[in-house]
């Protein structure tokens, strides 16, 4: 059906073929209300709301402004169909120690989630070994942001726009990963994080 919004009795303007009726019943039904509660709300008579959802009438702007007000709602949401979005279904499940391990000089990864490639984020457990800054030479510092929280242990966060932190098991920190940063065991053992880092 070609709906046609008319502003005034001199201005009529053709807005493509939609459904407002449907797109009206359905945003009435998903806020759990029934006609004549949508019609308290907009203060039109539950008879004009039935025939626009039947599409026996088409709703003149101003019938459409009161829509939106009474249901609070944008008015382009009367005319523009939702987007509907396709779920992947895409899973990897990471058994306990049973991922990825990569060994540097300051931290020990083990990189989960691995058998996807192009992933938005990239989580990650890591035993922390580094003690000082001085073991690091300089800022660490990548693309896209990163979340940190504590699994065991006690660790210090240094970041070149912030003064360091100390962080306990249960404590998390997101954060610019470009902005230079470098974590630190403060803590007798070797302290363990969990790193998600999004891109």
């Amino acid at each position: 059906m070609s709906m046609t919004v008319a502003s005034s009795k001199h201005d009529a303007r053709a807005i493509g073929s939609v459904s407002i009726g449907a797109q009206l019943k359905s945003i009435r039904v998903k806020s759990d209300l029934t006609l004549r509660e949508a019609a308290n709300l907009t203060t039109l008579a539950p008879s004009t709301l039935s025939k626009i959802e039947n599409e026996q009438i088409s709703p003149t702007f101003a019938v459409m402004q009161k829509l939106a007000a009474g249901l609070n709602i944008e008015l382009p949401q009367l005319f523009t169909k939702p987007t509907v979005t396709q779920a992947t279904g895409r899973r990897d499940v990471t058994l306990k120690e049973q991922g990825n391990y990569q060994l540097t000089s300051t931290y020990e990864h083990e990189l989960l989630s691995t058998q996807f490639s192009h992933k938005k984020m990239m989580p990650y457990k890591c035993r922390v070994h580094a003690r000082s800054f001085d073991e690091f030479g300089e800022w660490v510092r990548h693309s896209g942001e990163e979340y940190m929280l504590v699994l065991e242990g006690e660790v210090q966060l240094m970041t070149e726009f912030y003064e360091p932190v100390n962080l306990v098991e249960g404590d998390s920190v997101y954060y610019d990963a470009m902005m230079g940063h470098v974590l630190i065991s403060v803590s007798e053992n070797d302290a363990q994080i969990l790193w998600v880092t999004a891109k």
